[in-house]
Formats: structure tokens, sequence, C-alpha cells
């Protein structure tokens, strides 16, 4: 049977456009190395590449993803302080309101590396008869546990600060979570008020420099 124009002769023809479709409905037939993967929607599925992943993140400049938190510097360990002269016969110029059993053995650790001397007070009765038996030198830092319920720290703390002024400076430390009592802190008083955390950490720059005896603490400032 002869073909009409344009049109192709013999059954070829046919073969060919069978085996040039694709059926619908193929299922279970992987893309090779490099094809993208389109589900039945036509949306691509294919696993981001590393690239893709720091592109999301803003761009990495060739460092690993992941290692760091995001909106968080490079975390960089504070030097240890040095080490105040021994001198047995100084008198304690820090004082602290706190029972806290880790926070008292670390701050006794800390003291003693440094050469400074802490003494821990649990009434205001005791911090005064500390206070008498030093003289006329006034205690250089007082360190409170604000959720210490014992002492009422936002009662005593305006008290103290009104007796001893500006030549006594008062720490607080709480939990993070705690803003209304941090600014309440603040209000009555307390010249810094830290986290747990941030207190543990800046400990030994704090009593290294409030330790210090008065003419070096002095020197230190101007």
């Amino acid at each position: 049977m002869n073909a009409g124009p344009g049109k192709p002769s013999g059954g070829g023809g046919g073969r060919r456009r069978r085996r040039g479709r694709r059926p619908q409905n193929q299922r279970g037939q992987r893309p090779g190395p490099g094809l993208s993967r389109e589900n039945k929607d036509g949306i691509y599925t294919a696993p981001m590449d590393h690239s893709y992943r720091a592109a999301m993140a803003g761009g990495n400049n060739g460092h690993r993803v992941g290692r760091q938190r995001p909106g968080f510097a490079a975390q960089y360990p504070q030097l240890e302080p040095e080490p105040l002269p021994a001198n047995g016969d100084a008198t304690p110029r820090i004082f602290a309101f706190i029972e806290d059993l880790f926070f008292m053995a670390k701050i006794q650790e800390t003291a003693r590396k440094l050469n400074v001397k802490v003494e821990f007070v649990k009434t205001d009765k005791d911090l005064t008869e500390r206070m008498q038996q030093n003289g006329e030198e006034k205690p250089s830092l007082i360190i409170f546990d604000l959720n210490l319920a014992s002492v009422k720290p936002l009662t005593l703390i305006p008290k103290l600060k009104s007796k001893l002024k500006k030549g006594t400076s008062i720490i607080g430390f709480l939990s993070h979570v705690q803003g209304d009592l941090k600014q309440k802190a603040h209000e009555v008083g307390c010249d810094m008020v830290l986290p747990r955390s941030a207190f543990s950490q800046n400990l030994p720059q704090l009593l290294r420099r409030h330790g210090a005896p008065e003419e070096e603490e002095n020197s230190a400032v101007q």
C-alpha cells in the first residue's frame, strides 16, 4: 500500500514513534547522576547539596556549616588574671551572701588561686561584725545570690548602699530568665546584675580586681 504525501511508508515510522515516547505513569526508574528528580506535581525533590545549604545560610566563606550557633560570635577562652602577691595578714575585702554549695566551692577555689580573701556571710549582722573587725576599711565588693530568700536581697541592698556609699560595689547574680528580678535589683542599688553563667565566667576578673589592695586598685583605675 502506497503512502500518501507527507506520510511515512511502512510501519517503521510508527515503531520509531513508540520508542520515542515515555510512558506517563512510569515508576521505579531512578534518574542517573546529575539529573533532577520530579514528583508527580513537577516539584524538584532532589536533596540540597552543600553549596546550596551554604547559600541558604547566608554564606560561610568556605567554613563548615553547623559548627556555630546562629547569631553568636566565636567564643574564645578568657585568660586567667595574674594572682596577687600572697599576704596572709590582709583583711578580706570581698563578702558574699551565698549558700549555693557549687558557687561557694567555685569562689573559694578561684580566690585561692588569686591569693584573694573572700568571706561568706549569712545575715547583715554577720557582715557588720566582719566590717568592724576590718576597722575603717570598707568592703570593696559584696556579692548577692539574688534568689537567697533567707537574706531578702532586695531589702538589704538599699540599706548597704546608703551606708557604704560608692566605696563598695554590689553585684548580684540570678537565672537568665528572671528579667523582672534583674530590673528590681538595679532599682534598689545593685551596681551589676549578671546571669549565673556570666557571673561564673567573669569570676576571676571580678575577684582579682576587687580583692587587690586599695593602693593597687586606685592605681589601676587611674
